[in-house]
C-alpha cells in the first residue's frame, strides 16, 4: 500500500545563494526526508527542500516501510538531477 506522489520536476525547488562575488551563485541541493505518525494509521513520508518545498510524499503502515519509501524516493530525485546535468554537459560538446 505505497502511495507515492512526485511533486513537479526533480530539482525544480533548488534554491540559488549567493557565496560571495568571486564565487557567483550557485544551486543548493539539500532535501531531507521527514517522517510523521499519524494516529493509528501508519506514518506519512515527505521529501522537502530547504524552503519547505515538497517534492514527492506517501504514506506506508509502518516506521520501517516509510523510510524505505522515502530515502528511496530522495534517491530517485537526486539521480534525475545527475543524469539531467550530464545530459545538458554532453550536449554543449
Amino acid at each position: 500500500m505505497s502511495g507515492v506522489r512526485p511533486m513537479g520536476e526533480a530539482g525544480a525547488g533548488w534554491n540559488v545563494c549567493r557565496t560571495g562575488k568571486e564565487q557567483g551563485t550557485k544551486p543548493v541541493g539539500m532535501f531531507e526526508v521527514i517522517l510523521t505518525r499519524r494516529k493509528r494509521f501508519g506514518w506519512r513520508w515527505q521529501v522537502c527542500d530547504q524552503s519547505g518545498k515538497i517534492f514527492a510524499d506517501g504514506f506506508e503502515r509502518t516506521r520501517p516501510a516509510a523510510k524505505y519509501h522515502g530515502e528511496r524516493a530522495l534517491f530517485f530525485l537526486l539521480s534525475q538531477a545527475h543524469l539531467r546535468k550530464r545530459s545538458e554537459a554532453s550536449s554543449e560538446d
